[in-house]
């Protein structure tokens, strides 16, 4: 039955239809197959670090650390090692399994791998497991990094194909595409997903999701964020997607991808007790801990083993997550890009 549940081929009318389910109904499924492959009141606790800050060349319109964005934030120089080792430290002394360190780059420098290479070997041999977001990588930077004892890589789609010029235009859809395809065939596991709330439609929320769903892989861990409307960024005006409807994604991707991580990412000091609650009901198993994400405010810690109190959640301890299901192989492209191409 669980091997029935893992699939690679969704269509668009699939997926439209969870997304339609009444809000009850598409819970309840949710949360059934939440429990087949996981503890439901075990939520992993990760940690998040800007390595390297601000004046970004891309143009995410989300982002402050462009230098597109009107933003007060300055742009500083990648950290030094033992720096970062220091907050690791902190990071597990306050319950943190997971540490990830993310820089703003378009894709990190030859001249820089060194530094990376040891803040990653570092922190893994404090016992936690490593990510990093770095953004773009060749094939043989993915090899350096997973090499050196790098868990997971994070490079998120944002959103579907179609929207996607919206909101960035200085790399494509398939860029993103193809830094995941090196960083699976690394060794390294995958972590994407995508942001909620940038002025999409619900079929981009749909077609987001759908892509990841259909990859050879699904993604390891599978972060949704809500949008955190930055002054000074392209998007500093966008209204806040309905907490329904942020939930409602929660619910899809863990129908859709029911073997991977579903990290309730960005966003969460503008949630309620309830929305998070509903969302962890809804197959979301895990948070960034900390007053702060890379550059952005984050619910600190005590207001968090305040909400995991109330709820009955235990922090997940540090664990190998289940390898997940290999499709065939295949290139990680969408319908859209395959028609392109031909």
């Amino acid at each position: 039955m669980t091997t029935q549940m893992i699939r690679h081929d969704w269509t668009a009318e699939e997926v439209q239809a969870l997304f339609d389910l009444p809000f009850n109904d598409l819970i309840f499924k949710a949360q059934t197959i939440h429990r087949k492959f996981f503890n439901p009141n075990e939520v992993q606790m990760c940690q998040l670090l800007s390595i390297k800050t601000g004046g970004c060349p891309e143009d995410c319109g989300y982002c402050s650390q462009s230098a597109f964005a009107e933003s007060d934030l300055g742009a500083s120089k990648l950290m030094e090692v033992e720096q970062v080792l220091n907050e690791a430290r902190k990071a597990k002394e306050g319950g943190a399994t997971r540490y990830c360190m993310g820089a703003a780059w378009r894709s990190p420098k030859d001249r820089d791998m060194e530094k990376l290479k040891a803040m990653i070997s570092g922190v893994r041999d404090m016992g936690m497991e490593t990510c990093a977001t770095l953004g773009m990588l060749t094939a043989e930077q993915a090899q350096e990094l997973a090499d050196s004892g790098l868990d997971y890589y994070n490079h998120n789609i944002d959103t579907s194909e179609e929207f996607y010029g919206e909101i960035i235009t200085t790399r494509t859809f398939q860029d993103r595409l193809d830094t995941l395809e090196v960083v699976r065939e690394s060794g390294m596991k995958v972590c994407c997903g995508g942001i909620i709330g940038m002025g999409e439609k619900i079929l981009d929320r749909a077609e987001m999701l759908r892509t990841l769903a259909n990859l050879a892989s699904h993604p390891d861990s599978i972060p949704i964020n809500q949008l955190i409307a930055i002054p000074g960024t392209k998007l500093e005006n966008v209204n806040l997607p309905h907490a329904i409807d942020f939930v409602r994604c929660i619910a899809v991707a863990r129908i859709m991808m029911p073997r991977s991580t579903v990290r309730l990412s960005a966003g969460r000091e503008e949630m309620s007790d309830e929305m998070q609650a509903l969302c962890f009901f809804a197959g979301a198993n895990s948070i960034f801990v900390g007053d702060e994400l890379l550059t952005t405010d984050n619910p600190g810690r005590d207001k968090d083993a305040e909400l995991m109190s109330k709820l009955g959640i235990e922090p997940l301890p540090a664990f190998e997550e289940p390898a997940l299901d290999k499709a065939p192989t295949n290139t990680l492209l969408t319908p859209a890009s395959r028609e392109k191409r031909a």
